[in-house]
């Protein structure tokens, strides 16, 4: 793990398989697909840069996410 810790946007530290929610619709590029506020997403997984997380949403799978747009739930 780096030296850095991941935080969502109030500044919560984030730990693998944490479930957080949206703070803010996002658009999926390279999908047609819209993640909206609020929705749930279970068990992340760190990256080496504190700024981004990857997870698995119900419609998308694979996706990294930046931190600065979620909360710890």
């Amino acid at each position: 793990m780096s030296a850095e810790e991941t935080r969502d946007a109030n500044g919560t530290r984030l730990d693998e398989g944490d479930s957080v929610t949206l703070i803010k619709d996002l658009k999926v590029r390279g999908t047609s697909t819209t993640l909206k506020r609020g929705t749930l997403i279970r068990n992340i997984r760190l990256t080496g840069d504190p700024a981004e997380i990857e997870c698995n949403a119900e419609t998308v799978k694979g996706l990294v996410l930046k931190a600065a747009f979620l909360k710890k739930a």
